[in-house]
């Protein structure tokens, strides 16, 4: 790999007292090469939050995309993504986060705000990115939300509990092998920690993007980025001005990138971070 430019800190590991190095590396290698933008030309950088965190109007107002994290826990009714895509207005855009009965088993917590009841002898068929008439009647549903509101990308982030081991690899392949995708940019986070050149090689395949953290995991996979950002601390805590600032510079090179904020503060980091990159654009 060639040099990339970085810009990096050395930050506390809590509890430990040991020195990690925590930092945003700007464009470098990925799927295809890197993609940066021609000179002139403007890039398109957008920016929301995971979930509306206040009333759809307020939100609107304020943003020009968001992901939607009700699909996650309960996909809504075609109608219902209509009315939000009506509410929005038409430059509005969409990202629609998987249904996690494809993703997630059901033991998993965020089953609690499931409203479907799901038969009990069929529970097993449900997460893990199975290619189960379960996991694949869940996708055809997501998919006609995605439809509803004109998406472009759909996200699909697995648990902690999908490691990098055969049988999620497997169930992996087949399933992104196997489904129509019609003209949706398919997008995989995994929030637990795979190896970089297996993930990389995973998406390349099948062609994904990988979804990542950029204070975590700098981006790896060609244009468009897809960057959700969990917060300093866990989601508990606010980025700085100068974490901002680090992700201004990671981006405005790029000629593609959704920058997605899901932390506690994420309504007024989001805000923040449009201000500082418009003030960056016109200076």
């Amino acid at each position: 790999m060639g040099p990339v430019r970085y810009a990096a800190r050395l930050v506390s590991d809590a509890g430990a007292g040991n020195l990690t190095l925590r930092g945003l590396m700007c464009p470098g290698q990925g799927v295809g090469g890197p993609k940066t933008r021609t000179w002139g030309m403007p890039s398109m950088i957008k920016v929301g939050c995971c979930g509306f965190g206040k009333t759809r109007g307020a939100y609107f107002k304020k943003f020009d995309l968001v992901e939607t994290k009700q699909t996650f826990y309960q996909v809504p009714l075609p109608k219902t993504a209509r009315r939000w895509k009506q509410e929005a207005g038409r430059n509005f855009e969409f990202a629609v986060r998987a249904w996690q009965l494809i993703t997630h088993p059901p033991e998993s917590p965020s089953y609690e705000k499931l409203k479907d009841c799901l038969p009990p002898r069929s529970l097993r068929n449900y997460g893990w990115f199975q290619l189960t008439p379960e996991v694949l009647s869940a996708w055809e549903r997501t998919v006609e939300v995605a439809r509803s509101l004109d998406a472009r990308v759909i996200l699909f982030e697995s648990p902690t509990g999908f490691l990098p081991e055969k049988t999620c690899i497997d169930n992996l392949t087949k399933f992104f092998g196997s489904i129509h995708r019609e003209n949706f940019l398919m997008v995989w986070e995994p929030r637990s920690p795979w190896p970089a050149d297996l993930a990389v090689s995973l998406c390349r395949g099948l062609n994904l993007g990988l979804g990542c953290d950029p204070f975590v995991q700098r981006p790896l996979t060609g244009t468009p980025w897809y960057l959700r950002l969990h917060g300093p601390e866990n989601k508990t805590g606010q980025y700085s001005d100068r974490d901002l600032m680090d992700l201004c510079r990671l981006v405005e090179d790029v000629d593609d990138a959704y920058v997605l904020f899901n932390n506690e503060t994420r309504l007024e980091d989001a805000e923040r971070f449009k201000t500082l990159l418009k003030t960056r654009r016109t200076s």
